[in-house]
């Protein structure tokens, strides 16, 4: 009897230790990935399923216009394969900080061979006119708004065909033993992102003759240029409006019967307030970094062409 039960325990024992060392292996082999924000994290993961840990330098509430790794980040870089940039306005200054202290770390950009538009302002809507702005010109923050390109790739389905794309192409050349693995979860990515360009498509082609929508920080230049409409941003050059430019996005608001202003998190609701109260409209969310990218963006373009009609 006891040598029976000595059997079943060396047994019980010898599993767990080989399942304690295959474990480490598997989650050894899985390959560490960074992202500059939250939506990138959801193309990684729909393509790498099961064989890459993704971690996100942004979190969640905080600007990637001003934001900075913090040192438990930077040395977790160091221990990475591979780091997904998308020209969010951070990675300007800090890429090459990263590079320099992270020599085996592998930087791609995710939005490679996405064209860009310019960044929208005021009186230059929809991404549609040349807009030559002056490229020097430094609003403060360290940031160039009049004539920078918009970095909001990820916010239109018709450019995030080419980041699923680009996402599939690096993984399949860093890890080709899964190749096959990475071709097939980004055809039914694909597939997705055609279904979701439908869909919006559809919203917008019953959103009628008014096509202009409100936002504070312009943020979804892309989603207008890309279905026909006009964003108006809030935001002049990155900082709150001057009364006498308050005063003229009320008279565009009233004249375009706007109702609605979107307002990113990561951003200041004091003026899109003023706005809204003085035509009796009022402010919603807009969240161009949530994580849950597809549901994310098709609820804001439901939203958007709510506020159309």
């Amino acid at each position: 009897m006891k040598s029976s039960w000595f059997k079943i325990l060396a047994s019980v024992f010898g599993a767990m230790l080989a399942l304690s060392f295959f474990g480490a292996d598997t989650v050894e082999a899985r390959m560490k990935v960074f992202v500059s924000i939250a939506p990138q994290k959801y193309f990684v993961e729909r393509i790498g399923a099961g064989l890459v840990d993704v971690s996100v330098l942004v979190a969640p509430g905080a600007s990637p216009h001003v934001y900075e790794p913090r040192p438990m980040q930077m040395t977790a870089l160091s221990e990475a394969d591979l780091f997904f940039a998308i020209g969010v306005p951070f990675e300007a200054v800090w890429l090459p900080r990263i590079a320099a202290a992270t020599k085996g770390l592998k930087i791609v950009s995710m939005e490679e061979g996405i064209e860009k538009i310019p960044m929208s302002e005021h009186g230059h809507d929809d991404g549609h006119e040349d807009q030559s702005h002056d490229l020097n010109h430094d609003d403060g923050d360290g940031e160039h708004h009049h004539g920078v390109l918009d970095p909001h790739v990820w916010l239109s389905p018709k450019r995030a065909f080419a980041l699923a794309q680009n996402t599939a192409g690096v993984l399949s050349a860093m890890d080709p033993h899964h190749r096959v693995v990475y071709q097939r979860n980004l055809e039914a990515l694909l597939a997705d992102i055609q279904e979701l360009d439908e869909t919006i498509e559809a919203l917008f082609a019953q959103a009628g003759a008014n096509l202009s929508f409100m936002v504070y920080h312009p943020a979804w230049g892309y989603l207008a240029h890309d279905y026909g409409l006009v964003q108006i941003p809030v935001e002049i050059s990155g900082k709150d409006p001057k009364p006498a430019q308050l005063q003229q996005l009320i008279d565009t608001a009233r004249e375009k019967d706007i109702r609605v202003l979107f307002v990113s998190p990561q951003f200041s609701q004091k003026s899109a307030q003023v706005v809204a109260k003085a035509i009796n409209g009022r402010v919603e969310p807009a969240d161009p970094l949530d994580e849950n990218w597809m549901d994310s963006l098709l609820s804001q373009a439901r939203r958007i062409a709510e506020a159309l009609r």
